[in-house]
């Protein structure tokens, strides 16, 4: 590829993100690299509309690394209910155990220990690396993969790209051009649209004014999951389990998948709620029977099941589905 090209490409790229680059995102505000990695990992397969009330969220509970250093994988999963993809939770707290254990509690500086890093791939670390630490390092999110196969006129593969990439990021102002180019993909040449007006690599780009193939649209049928759930109430506390198995959902709190009559001494009302939820890969269709009781065995909170009062719900890693649920209920309830 012509080096003249690649270096327009940064220029241009560069001069537009400082005058029209989303600067107002919250974690390009008092810039670190705890809020560019913690913004990344939410930023993998969520919108940016949808992750910023949740950075807010998270970076309110935890404003350091050093402050969540201290959280537990529950506490992490419970600001996390709602996002979905629970592993990039998980991830987290076990690159903020390994950040602990091996970099002694500091976030690595170094490419390599980035990577090292679980939930990090080679573009998350190097986002990290050039926008937080402005060392120069190449990108490929699915946006910045749009914006070069288009400009250059090509369907690369997998390995060109990241070459092509290597040669476009410039070694000065590395922080604009990585911000620039994701912003130009994600609201300027996506993958329904292109405002090629509007774009600051008009001039030179291979496929300026070339109308988006049509696609034909594939209706993507997920497979349709049943799940029956028990819900124990008792004074507006619920009786929830930890659940286990590696579907999904795992290590969120849910209520009780099988038999619940060992935990029931009298029943005061009962009653049953449908709920259906969709997950990227599976259709749930959900059935609850909601069991208020008066009188329980006894039974105390562990690691396995746990009685949440109402008033700290929003406190634990619950799905979006059943917590809807049981706020209906206590709204209900009043």
């Amino acid at each position: 590829m012509s080096k003249n090209k690649n270096t327009y490409l940064a220029k241009q790229i560069v001069a537009w993100y400082q005058i029209n680059g989303r600067k107002d995102l919250p974690w390009r505000k008092n810039i670190s690299v705890y809020k560019v990695w913690i913004s990344e990992i939410m930023l993998q397969q969520t919108q940016v509309a949808t992750v910023i009330p949740y950075f807010k969220r998270f970076i309110k509970e935890y404003p350091s690394l050093r402050s969540l250093i201290k959280a537990s994988e529950d506490d992490i999963l419970a600001l996390w209910s709602g996002l979905g993809f629970y592993r990039r939770a998980k991830n987290i707290f076990l690159a903020k155990e390994k950040i602990k254990q091996d970099f002694k509690g500091r976030f690595p500086k170094n490419f390599d220990d980035i990577l090292s890093l679980p939930g990090i791939g080679q573009s998350t670390a190097g986002a990290i690396s050039s926008i937080a630490l402005n060392n120069p390092h190449p990108i490929l999110d699915a946006n910045v993969k749009r914006v070069l196969k288009r400009f250059y006129g090509k369907d690369f593969n997998e390995k060109e790209l990241w070459d092509l990439s290597k040669m476009a990021t410039p070694q000065k102002n590395v922080f604009e051009y990585t911000q620039g180019i994701m912003d130009i993909g994600a609201i300027i040449c996506t993958s329904k649209k292109k405002d090629c007006d509007l774009c600051p690599l008009k001039s030179n780009c291979s496929s300026k004014n070339i109308p988006l193939a049509k696609k034909i649209a594939y209706k993507k049928i997920n497979p349709t999951h049943h799940l029956t759930y028990k819900l124990l109430i008792y004074k507006k506390k619920y009786l929830l389990f930890k659940k286990t198995d590696k579907t999904f959902w795992d290590g969120l709190w849910v209520p009780a998948e099988g038999q619940v009559k060992n935990y029931i001494k009298n029943i005061k009302t009962q009653h049953s709620t449908k709920v259906t939820h969709k997950l990227s890969h599976l259709n749930l269709k959900i059935n609850i029977d909601i069991i208020h009781v008066n009188k329980l065995e006894s039974i105390r909170t562990n690691s396995e099941h746990k009685w949440v009062a109402f008033n700290e719900i929003e406190k634990v890693a619950i799905p979006a589905p059943i917590k809807k649920v049981i706020n209906n209920e206590q709204n209900y309830s009043v």
